[in-house]
């Protein structure tokens, strides 16, 4: 079934609608994190129309059209094809009624009134068994075979590794200053410690001549 919906603006990733009763259910903080972050990459050239993304235990499934990404996040046996149906809903309903207005707004969740059609949508594609989705199932709908699934690690992995590996840069050049520091301070303790008393004794013998041939 259909776990969460999440509609953004493609060019900068805006939040514009999505569905609010996922947390009655269980906790998706994670996937919509990962929601975040996948739509933050969509602006770039190139980008799929259409993508599959597996993630754990669900799929996030999404498209785009008219500059607006609709994604949905679904349990891994949920037919691919009923997914993207739902969201061919989503989009004509959508872009119907809000379409002209998307490049304008600056607020997110701008369209949040847009829930009200979501949770009915998702009402009627919840049960994959019943006759409207199996007509659906055997409708000649877009081969969704040939739309390209990948996985999480493979879309937010790479920038992912990128900030790690700064980080880590980063970390190695604070230790190894703090290692130089403590070397050096080091090194003039070993050294005093192995000359100190020389030295205390050599100043001791200087002080001592020159108050002799100084005051006798």
């Amino acid at each position: 079934m259909v776990k969460t919906v999440i509609i953004s603006r493609v060019a900068d990733g805006l939040p514009l609608a999505a569905s609010m009763d996922d947390e009655e259910s269980e906790d998706l903080t994670e996937y919509k994190n990962q929601a975040k972050s996948i739509f933050k990459k969509l602006a770039k050239a190139g980008t799929e129309q259409r993508c599959s993304i597996e993630t754990g235990q669900y799929f996030f499934h999404y498209l785009i059209e008219c500059g607006i990404c609709y994604l949905c996040l679904c349990e891994k046996s949920y037919p691919k094809k009923l997914a993207f149906s739902f969201l061919e809903e989503l989009q004509v309903e959508f872009q119907s009624k809000y379409g002209t207005e998307v490049g304008t707004v600056a607020r997110p969740y701008a369209f949040v009134k847009f829930d009200t059609f979501i949770q009915k949508t998702k009402k009627q594609y919840k049960d994959t068994r019943a006759q409207r989705n199996i007509n659906k199932l055997n409708e000649d709908l877009q081969d969704v075979t040939r739309i390209m699934t990948k996985n999480i690690q493979d879309v937010l992995g790479r920038g992912e590794h990128l900030n790690s590996m700064s980080e880590l840069s980063s970390k190695l050049s604070s230790e190894s200053k703090k290692y130089l520091k403590d070397a050096k301070k080091l090194n003039w303790m070993a050294i005093y410690q192995k000359y100190g008393p020389l030295i205390a004794v050599f100043l001791f013998i200087i002080i001592i001549l020159y108050i002799r041939f100084k005051w006798f």
